[in-house]
């Protein structure tokens, strides 16, 4: 499935338009630009979800874990050993 394309002019610093054309071929540059701006807009977008839930999480609400993730799992996995006979 191709995605649809269109058009987009910006203004690029000129060291960095420097950089791309010596680095990526012309034919490439597009591509290379969109994958960079891709995963810097999913960065931005993590970015934005880490703040909005910044606070989320409360103690009160998981006692089980007052002594750590490692020894709540610890204990499950205890707990859930079968003993083989041998």
């Amino acid at each position: 499935m191709t995605a649809l394309v269109r058009q987009a002019n910006f203004l690029l610093p000129e060291d960095i338009l420097n950089d791309l054309k010596q680095l990526v071929g012309q034919r490439q540059q597009s591509r290379f630009v969109a994958e960079a701006l891709r995963k810097e807009l999913q960065r931005e977008k993590m970015k934005t979800a880490l703040q909005t839930s910044f606070g989320v999480w409360k103690n009160a609400d998981h006692p089980e874990l007052k002594d750590g993730v490692d020894t709540y799992i610890r204990k499950q996995r205890k707990s859930t050993r079968t003993v083989r006979n041998a």
